[in-house]
């Protein structure tokens, strides 16, 4: 396992999560684009290749400071705080990841699980929640997260129903705006976005480590999804990084929901593509263009180098950004 003191680099050719294994939707293997119809067919297929790779897919722990580290490869990163406390986990990944976290868990230290933070209710930050609330853990969340983990709720962009989830799995403590907790001699802030993702959506910020964890409003060199289906926008995400720029310095640690631990300028130039694929996609409406032909027009081209090489595709984030302009 990886003992990185700092974070690395922003390297555009890996993807640090189980979704790795899936294809970008939006090529076929050809390269050719695919149609509307074809990229969302693809979509559909998101949530079972997500569960069906944690199955196999390692857990990597890289370490940062403060007694911080990450584990990648369950869903979305989950970001670990050890100590006389009981561990801190922010989010708990997939069910079938279990043996493999808590074999990475076991390397920091004998501590059981405590306190469980989730950033919000996608089923890859908190399926694990079931697990990790019978192992001990108090569970602390938006109001929103308890509100869709303990109903049916379907997302559209994946047509999926999620089933209510066990009682077990719902957060027993709420967060409604800003909350501080003080675990193993680190000061955490919890904080409430605007809907942005979702509107369940919450930031974490380890002070004296500088480190802050954004869940789902920031992927790390890929394109992001956006959940309208519970509340989340396009003009949401750009918010929602506005904020994550305004809660960080040059020095801060930037904890993704997907990809590579990253910086402050990592937040920056994702700032930089979401305001400018805005841009030209809204003025492509305006013009009376439809969605095929925005989508025709290419508005990532500039970007999708960088940001366009994952799940979500540049024919796919087009869509999601047409929805909400």
């Amino acid at each position: 396992m990886s003992t990185n003191a700092q974070p690395r680099p922003s390297a555009r050719t890996r993807r640090g999560f189980c979704l790795c294994c899936l294809m970008a939707a939006g090529f076929t293997a050809s390269g050719r684009w695919l149609t509307p119809r074809q990229a969302y067919a693809q979509a559909q297929g998101i949530v079972d290749g997500i569960r069906a790779a944690a199955v196999e897919t390692p857990i990597t722990l890289h370490r940062l400071r403060g007694g911080i580290g990450v584990l990648e490869g369950s869903g979305g990163n989950i970001a670990v705080l050890g100590g006389r406390d009981g561990k801190l986990m922010i989010d708990s990944g997939i069910t079938a990841s279990r043996p493999r976290i808590e074999e990475a868990l076991g390397s920091i230290g004998r501590e059981p699980i405590r306190h469980l933070v989730n950033t919000h209710w996608h089923f890859d930050h908190a399926d694990g929640n079931a697990w990790m609330a019978e192992a001990g853990a108090t569970i602390t969340a938006h109001r929103n997260t308890r509100k869709y983990l303990a109903m049916m709720q379907r997302v559209e962009d994946w047509a999926f129903d999620f089933p209510p989830a066990p009682v077990t799995a719902l957060p027993t403590r709420l967060v409604d705006g800003e909350e501080v907790m003080r675990l193993n001699g680190a000061t955490m802030t919890l904080r409430e976005y605007s809907p942005a993702h979702t509107d369940s959506d919450l930031s974490v910020f380890f002070a004296e480590a500088d480190i802050l964890h954004t869940g789902d409003t920031f992927w790390n060199n890929a394109y992001p999804f956006i959940d309208y289906s519970t509340g989340g926008s396009i003009e949401g995400t750009i918010r929602a990084t506005e904020a994550n720029l305004a809660g960080s310095a040059e020095s801060t640690i930037i904890i993704p929901g997907h990809g590579l631990v990253g910086t402050r300028q990592d937040l920056r130039d994702c700032l930089a593509m979401l305001v400018d694929v805005h841009g030209r996609v809204a003025e492509l409406k305006r013009q009376g263009r439809s969605l095929e032909e925005v989508i025709a027009a290419r508005p990532t081209a500039v970007h999708d180098a960088r940001w366009g090489g994952f799940v979500i595709s540049p024919q796919f984030f087009t869509r999601l950004v047409y929805m909400g302009v």
